[in-house]
């Protein structure tokens, strides 16, 4: 049997399609609210979760959250479902919202450790943008359950986490959840209000 060599048209055209698809999911409008969407009162400290970050630092929630404003957001590196469509939300993003919030930050967490280790993670980050203001981070297994219930992140199905973003305040506390994949406007005017807070 003979197999032909792929056709660069055809993979140009359904690679086009794919990113047009990406990019409808990206600037739609949530269908469904839940885990607590909205406003957090009063804000909340997260549990000290150890970290270790993608340049291989050690760390922990706490000092990484400490005196910026955050946005946070779930995934794992080996992840083909939600977790591109939220690396491709937050890569358009932090180009939205540019150097306007001199303090932001932008955190991806791990909830696969075991795999996850920082080579993973640069890698994931390189594949949607990066950015000095961007970091990825794996938490320590046994920090990863409480980070959890303190973020009411559950869900069903093969990725087993929302696809929500979790705001944090200067203080480190959390101040907002989002719909699972928020418009990339939403998050830059909640960053927006955050900083100007």
């Amino acid at each position: 049997m003979t197999t032909r060599p792929p056709d660069p048209s055809r993979r140009a055209i359904l690679t086009a399609a794919s990113a047009a698809v990406a990019t409808a999911i990206i600037d739609a409008a949530p269908a469904r609210a839940h885990n607590g969407a909205g406003v957090v009162q009063p804000p909340a400290p997260p549990p000290a979760a150890r970290l270790t970050l993608d340049d291989g630092r050690a760390s922990n929630l706490h000092d990484v959250l400490a005196g910026r404003v955050t946005a946070l957001q779930l995934i794992f590196t080996r992840c083909r479902a939600t977790c591109p469509i939220q690396g491709a939300i937050f890569g358009r993003a932090v180009q939205a919202l540019g150097d306007s919030v001199a303090d932001a930050r932008w955190l991806s967490v791990s909830i696969d450790p075991s795999y996850d280790d920082p080579g993973a993670l640069r890698a994931w980050l390189a594949r949607f943008g990066v950015s000095p203001r961007w970091r990825a981070a794996r938490p320590d297994p046994a920090d990863l359950p409480p980070l959890f219930d303190f973020l009411n992140a559950r869900a069903g199905g093969a990725d087993n986490h929302t696809a929500q973003v979790y705001f944090f305040d200067r203080a480190g506390n959390l101040a907002m959840r989002s719909l699972d994949f928020p418009p990339v406007a939403t998050i830059v005017r909640i960053m927006h209000g955050l900083s100007a807070r």
